[in-house]
């Protein structure tokens, strides 16, 4: 009986502790980290995840762009930090589902959660400048095969792909018998820069790009997906001009902590980010952005996660990057 009464007290406490903390947290400014530049999709997603968060927390919530080794320096600062709330990440899973098993980071993706899923990337596409004499697929194609090195751009690492965008137009390059050099950036905003001053011949886009395509300062010829992009429906895919693959699934965006937070505060942040994105507000924002709403709970966004994860190590196994075990 006294160890049934001692276990009954024990679980009444930390439910009272648990309610306390909850209904004292926050209590000072919150952090957001984004894994890429100011002025991305993602910095913008974020931003406006912050003006919202803001307004039902009632503290400041700072941006602080973390930029570079295509999200894995904001996913290491991240681990680092106390699992208390006050910083977070909004970002791609490829820190969490790629680069891990490619390179050295300074975490593992064990050391970090994910609250909610809101949106995912653009598998990528071939987008070149508006004012180019390149018209369509064909065009490129026949262009590329005469002008082998084409210089192209994506925040993946270099040497072997490491993003669904640079995956794309590793298969476009073996379908087709072309012959590209990469060239690693820190994200959408210095791809479109680069792309706008010719430094590049072309980009293979994640959505920023997208707006100006729509302004004719870009042209999009294909997109890396399994199906038309519903903005731009006359936008042939790879399988209809010709290139059969296993697609990669579409990295999500996703709002993220360190591991270990207490479950009250796990749960006021979920239930805060969860009422953000499913508001109209929200959506008309992505939809500005021409991103897809696709939102996912903490559990669902785990069992995603996983699944890519092993979508990739499958992959790079094939590719013979990786050994298979």
């Amino acid at each position: 009986m006294k160890k049934i009464i001692h276990i009954s007290l024990t679980a009444y406490l930390f439910a009272v502790a648990s309610t306390a903390v909850q209904a004292a947290w926050p209590e000072k400014p919150i952090t957001l980290y984004v894994s890429y530049g100011a002025g991305a999709t993602t910095d913008i997603t974020a931003r406006a995840l912050g003006t919202a968060a803001e307004k039902i927390l009632g503290v400041p919530v700072t941006i602080e762009n973390k930029a570079g080794g295509g999200g894995t320096v904001a996913a290491g600062l991240l681990a680092s930090k106390k699992p208390d709330g006050y910083t977070l990440l909004v970002g791609s899973s490829a820190p969490l589902t790629i680069r891990p098993s490619l390179m050295k980071v300074s975490y593992k993706p064990s050391d970090i959660v994910g609250i909610i899923q809101y949106s995912y990337f653009y598998n990528g596409s071939v987008v070149i400048p508006g004012d180019s004499p390149i018209k369509n697929i064909d065009d490129f194609v026949a262009y590329a095969k005469a002008h082998p090195g084409m210089s192209y751009g994506t925040a993946g690492s270099g040497g072997v792909a490491t993003t669904s965008q640079q995956i794309g137009v590793e298969i476009l390059k073996k379908c087709k018998g072309l012959d590209f050099k990469h060239v690693p950036t820190k994200g959408g905003t210095e791809a479109n820069t680069m792309l706008m001053g010719k430094h590049l011949d072309f980009t293979s886009g994640s959505g920023s790009h997208l707006p100006f395509v729509v302004d004719g300062v870009f042209r999009q010829l294909v997109i890396f997906q399994d199906k038309r992009d519903e903005n731009f429906p006359e936008m042939p895919t790879l399988r209809e001009i010709g290139c059969e693959y296993d697609s990669p699934p579409n990295s999500a965006m996703i709002i993220s902590a360190p591991k270990g937070l207490p479950p009250a505060i796990s749960q006021k942040l979920e239930q805060t980010f969860t009422q953000i994105v499913q508001s109209a507000e929200f959506k008309a924002m992505l939809k500005r952005n021409y991103l897809p709403y696709d939102y996912k709970d903490s559990q669902k966004l785990a069992a995603d996660l996983a699944a890519e994860t092993q979508w990739y190590k499958n992959y790079f196994v094939s590719m013979g990057v990786l050994s298979k075990k």
